[in-house]
């Protein structure tokens, strides 16, 4: 095989950090409490990185010109201060890789995150210990260190510096008091490493193995203060952010300026390009010190004050689930919803859905999301959710048809995430998950797959009758068979009457033999007429 050039393996890193950021972006931005907590911190660095991304696919495929584009993207599309400084330290690499002759080995690694740590170090007027400055120097030390001992091949050195670098996240709350108060690592820090755990994946196609998600735990943290803090300091009304144009003789008096101004000052750039952002309350003249300077541009003022609620202060969220079983009713329960039982045979009515909001929200205000888990209770859900809008409430309904699908939401519900960022990820959790089941015919009907007499065991593929037969161990095997040709990752098996002990056992061992790809999970359902719902995820 021909080795891959080292402006691809470049290129490739940006598209892995690209996505990495994008899966962690949400919970970085609920990390963001320092400089200040405006929960942008992730969507900055995932922009700042799109930026870089959009001009390294267009430029030559040499890797200096790669870094160099990599460097300019992120400078001129970066966002927020944690941007700014990535931003910085992408200039920091560039410069290293840039060198003639340079090849992209440990040791140029090494010198690169060590040129980036010295630059981002300089870009800020005021460094502060405990942020994306530490995390950057320790991977920078780790991966130098690295670079002195025998065989510091490019994926050792990699790795050496991911791993230091999640060593010295750690230690941030340790560093910076407002972490520790709010109980949380820097946020920024954070999007380093998982750009630093890209480049790691890229090399040695290492990665963390996807796990089933438990009903009921949650990813996105929330920050919350430990201790009180009775007399907060003001801070800064706005974030003013713009390009520059000027020579590097005029920035250092626009630092001088820019810090009289106001704080979290960071200028990034080289040659006549700047990057500028401060806080400050006077935005108009952080503006007119960039025209002092140059040509300020692409200019930006974003009020701040965007603070954290603390938990009993948050806007709260009920979840109401139809549960067809005991089991099922306490898994819903234990994820933190209030739960409706249904009977099989029996339309639940808006009343009884409205009763449970009520149950859940003694407050009367909290938003409100439902999960009808069955075709029939789907527009009892919906008019319910109408009542309540007609009281100014927010109210949603998942559209999940099977008690499978409730799982897989619940399974992706946060309580901490904004109310449409969660109904979209349960409905999209839902969605994607097939639904069948095994139960016994009662009589003699004409279904789907032929006609069956009483004692026959049916297998429900979405909704419909898909298979005859006379075992259920057979049939169960064969509905999960079928959902599984088109592709999946997890199976969930709930068990309710009439399922013996081995019937579960022998669905995942059929998974394990015909897809071990996918993992199972069991539940106990306690669900009467189906020994077995099953879904795929």
């Amino acid at each position: 095989m021909p080795p891959v050039p080292d402006a691809e393996i470049v290129l490739r890193w940006c598209r892995a950090g690209l996505d990495a950021l994008a899966a962690a972006r949400e919970g970085i931005d609920a990390l963001n409490v320092y400089p200040v907590p405006d929960g942008d911190t992730g969507t900055n660095l995932y922009l700042t990185m799109e930026a870089a991304v959009q001009q390294a696919e267009a430029a030559r495929p040499e890797l200096s010109s790669v870094a160099e584009a990599i460097a300019r993207g992120a400078l001129l599309g970066a966002r927020g201060n944690s941007g700014i400084i990535v931003a910085q330290m992408l200039r920091g690499v560039a410069a290293v890789l840039g060198r003639p002759g340079t090849t992209l080995d440990g040791t140029a690694l090494a010198d690169g995150l060590e040129r980036a740590a010295d630059e981002a170090h300089r870009a800020v007027a005021d460094p502060v210990e405990g942020t994306i400055l530490s995390v950057a120097r320790a991977a920078a030390d780790a991966a130098q260190h690295r670079a002195t001992q025998p065989d510091p091949t490019l994926p050792a050195v990699a790795l050496a510096a991911a791993a230091a670098a999640h060593e010295a996240l750690d230690r941030t709350p340790d560093q910076l008091d407002v972490l520790r108060r709010a109980g949380v690592v820097d946020a920024g820090g954070r999007g380093l490493t998982v750009l630093l755990d890209a480049f790691d994946t890229v090399l040695t196609g290492r990665r963390p193995l996807p796990r089933p998600r438990t009903i009921g735990t949650h990813t996105v943290p929330a920050p919350a203060l430990a201790e009180p803090r009775p007399h907060p300091e003001p801070a800064p009304a706005y974030e003013v952010m713009y390009l520059l144009d000027a020579p590097p003789d005029r920035v250092d008096t626009l630092r001088r300026a820019l810090a009289d101004l106001g704080d979290s000052l960071v200028v990034s750039g080289a040659g006549e390009q700047w990057n500028v952002h401060v806080h400050t309350d006077d935005a108009g003249a952080a503006i007119e010190a960039g025209i002092a300077a140059g040509r300020p541009h692409r200019i930006s003022v974003t009020y701040l004050p965007v603070r954290h609620r603390a938990p009993d202060e948050a806007h709260q969220r009920v979840i109401v689930a139809f549960a067809a079983g005991d089991g099922l009713a306490e898994l819903f329960a234990e994820a933190g919803a209030v739960v409706v039982a249904t009977v099989t045979g029996h339309r639940p009515s808006t009343g009884e859905m409205l009763a449970a909001v009520d149950r859940g929200d003694a407050t009367r205000t909290s938003d409100v999301v439902m999960l009808p888990n069955e075709r029939d209770a789907v527009p009892v859900a919906e008019a319910a959710a109408a009542e309540l809008r007609t009281h100014g409430r927010r109210a949603a309904v998942i559209p999940t048809v099977a008690q499978v699908q409730g799982l897989a939401a619940l399974a992706v519900h946060e309580p901490n995430r904004a109310f449409d960022a969660d109904v979209v990820a349960m409905t999209a959790a839902a969605g994607q998950t097939r639904h069948g089941a095994v139960t016994i015919a009662a009589k003699e009907a004409v279904t789907m797959a032929g006609v069956c007499r009483p004692g026959d065991v049916l297998g429900v593929v979405d909704g419909d009758f898909a298979v005859i037969g006379a075992d259920l161990l057979e049939v169960a095997t064969e509905v999960v068979a079928r959902m599984l040709a088109a592709g999946g990752e997890l199976v969930t098996v709930v068990t309710g009457d009439g399922a013996g002990p081995d019937l579960a056992d022998g669905v995942a061992r059929a998974v394990r033999r015909g897809h071990p790809e996918a993992d199972t999970v069991v539940y106990r359902g306690g669900q009467p007429r189906y020994p077995l719902l099953l879904g795929v995820e």
